[in-house]
């Protein structure tokens, strides 16, 4: 079960009128102790900013909550939540304006996975586009790009299938509760993701996927990736989205370009005109992001000290900054000492900790 701290995390993620940017806002009122936030007055809310009908809701949702509930609901369905003040927190998202307070995940996420490329594109694909989308995804596996895309029908399976056989990661953005698969068809290749990445949302357990989740979902997507590739898109397609969020961050959009005479093609032909990278091969894209032998040398180093499995991800999750003893990681990960020992003497083995004292120990 999750301890304190991360209840509150999980509480302050689903309170209403509580979103990323009022958290920002607000946590530097309380010197960053979500404790105190937690247990604050209306009054006290009230002097940080937030105005009367958001405090009253907030102090009335606490009554209510039943975080420990929900967080038997993320546990059953395999999954665990990192925030804001996690190691494991993808290092790009801070950078966005509205980062998650949490992300529920199931997997793994590496470090290097902060080489990523997001490959998005219209739901009802052609079988070129297909072809083009599994074609750029495994050329970027080759180099060491992790693939980022939504789990949707067309391009994004095409893209995460291709990452996956070519043996490399990939990461699916859900709109909606990763108990939630959807589309359902997709339950297969979900599974298979998360033994090479993961299943990422902001959503919380049960969620459905409320098309007014996709347009939030997207700036995930985008978030996690150093730009995005469009391959076939109209000009109403949710991937457009994607391609104008990247844009507002700063990120390299690049299009496949396409028929003059499709309408699959007129959203990625028109985001050409309005500026973004046209790309023929997949060195248009790594010459861009300056993607080069040195860079990938470092993500192999990344990952040969990363956490290979969930547990890893576990036990460095439950390690304070300062290092833990192992009663406290028994704690936090609900693991069996001797399990959890051994998992210890293999991650000391790889690199990934360090002893910081008798039966302590630190990340490396």
């Amino acid at each position: 079960m999750m301890d304190e701290t991360r209840l509150i995390w999980l509480g302050l993620s689903l309170a209403p009128r509580i979103g990323p940017r009022r958290l920002k806002q607000l946590l530097p009122v309380f010197s960053g102790d979500v404790h105190a936030l937690w247990a604050a007055s209306a009054a006290e809310l009230a002097s940080a900013g937030l105005d009367e009908r958001s405090a009253s809701e907030f102090t009335a949702f606490r009554t209510r909550a039943r975080l420990e509930e929900h967080a038997r609901k993320i546990e059953h369905a395999g999954a665990r939540i990192i925030t804001w003040n996690d190691s494991d927190y993808p290092a790009q998202l801070p950078r966005i304006d509205d980062p998650p307070i949490i992300l529920y995940l199931r997997g793994t996420l590496l470090a290097a996975d902060e080489m990523a490329l997001a490959i998005v594109g219209t739901r009802k694909a052609s079988a070129y586009g297909r072809d083009v989308a599994g074609h750029f995804a495994r050329k970027l596996t080759e180099h060491g790009v992790t693939i980022v895309s939504g789990l949707a029908h067309g391009i994004d399976a095409a893209s995460h299938r291709a990452a996956l056989d070519a043996g490399g990661r990939t990461l699916a953005v859900m709109g909606s509760g990763l108990d939630v698969i959807y589309p359902y068809v997709h339950k297969g290749l979900a599974e298979d993701i998360c033994a090479q990445g993961a299943l990422i949302s902001e959503f919380p357990m049960g969620a459905q996927p409320d098309r007014f989740n996709f347009p939030r979902r997207n700036r995930i997507i985008s978030g996690l990736s150093l730009g995005v590739l469009v391959v076939e898109a109209s000009e109403k397609s949710g991937a457009l989205i994607t391609a104008t969020l990247a844009a507002e961050q700063g990120k390299d959009v690049f299009a496949v370009p396409g028929s003059i005479f499709s309408d699959a093609s007129s959203g990625v032909n028109r985001l050409i005109q309005d500026g973004a990278k046209p790309v023929m091969n997949v060195s248009d894209i790594l010459d861009e992001l300056h993607i080069t032998a040195e860079r990938l040398d470092t993500r192999r180093v990344a990952e040969q000290v990363s956490p290979a499995d969930p547990v890893e991800a576990q036990i460095l999750a439950a390690m304070g900054g300062e290092g833990s003893h192992v009663d406290e990681i028994a704690r936090g990960t609900g693991l069996d000492m001797p399990s959890l020992l051994s998992t210890l003497l293999l991650m000391e083995l790889k690199g990934l900790i360090l002893p910081s004292g008798p039966m302590r120990y630190r990340r490396a």
